[in-house]
């Protein structure tokens, strides 16, 4: 089961690198998005100077794939990721913590290019599908 992050998506919308390719070989049923990257794309729509044409792509894709909501449980691993990576010395942005946080609670593998900041976190597994 995969886990989408931001940046995943913002490449598959521009079309850009072999996201594309990878999203039409696994079924559907295997792909989700967490809260939190919807809460991003959803900002950055507010942004956009296409706004139109952005979310008919968003509620396309949000049609298409499955929502993780950040629970309890989220949050309790997500506790504990931030204390282990402050404790390090080596935090990470409060969004991936929450992506990261939801992936290992569910058991997803999350999928990102930011992978030197996902890195950091202990038993988190990680694809690239951009390269």
């Amino acid at each position: 089961m995969y886990l989408l992050d931001t940046n995943t998506l913002i490449y598959f919308f521009k079309r850009q690198g072999k996201v594309e390719q990878h999203l039409k070989t696994i079924p559907k049923s295997q792909i989700h998005v967490p809260a939190v990257v919807w809460f991003e794309l959803e900002y950055g729509l507010l942004r956009s100077s296409k706004p139109e044409q952005r979310r008919q792509l968003l509620q396309l894709t949000q049609n298409t794939y499955g929502s993780v909501p950040f629970d309890q449980a989220c949050a309790k691993v997500c506790a504990g990721i931030k204390h282990a990576l402050q404790t390090a010395g080596t935090p990470i942005g409060h969004y991936d913590l929450l992506i990261a946080g939801t992936a290992l609670a569910n058991n997803f593998t999350v999928v990102t290019r930011n992978t030197r900041e996902f890195e950091r976190v202990p038993g988190l597994k990680i694809e690239n599908w951009y390269d």
